[in-house]
């Protein structure tokens, strides 16, 4: 599955998409330290932190994808460097624990 396949799904909007990267797998942290070392590259990255140091991890550990769960979503000054810096973010409505699983399954 890609990035863009996962955003055309009802339960995700995309609010940055770049280039179409394959997901390889699925990662749920909230705690950025532990992201930063511990997020597999080309995973989407499930969590509720919706900060700019959010896009400072995923540039550092080259995820595919963030996924913004519980409805948390970036304000426009976030989307616009999320877009300037070619990170794919989408949103979703999902518990953490649901969008992950939702992932998973269609992988």
């Amino acid at each position: 599955m890609t990035v863009f396949e996962l955003s055309k799904l009802e339960q995700f909007k995309s609010l940055s998409l770049s280039k179409d990267s394959d997901i390889t797998g699925v990662f749920c942290c909230d705690l950025l330290s532990i992201a930063m070392g511990k997020a597999p590259s080309g995973s989407a990255w499930v969590t509720v932190m919706a900060n700019v140091n959010t896009l400072a991890v995923a540039s550092l550990t080259d995820v595919a994808c963030i996924i913004l769960a519980e409805g948390v979503s970036f304000d426009n000054t976030l989307i616009e460097k999320a877009k300037e810096e070619g990170i794919a973010v989408l949103k979703t409505d999902l518990p953490i624990f649901d969008a992950a699983l939702l992932i998973n399954n269609l992988l």
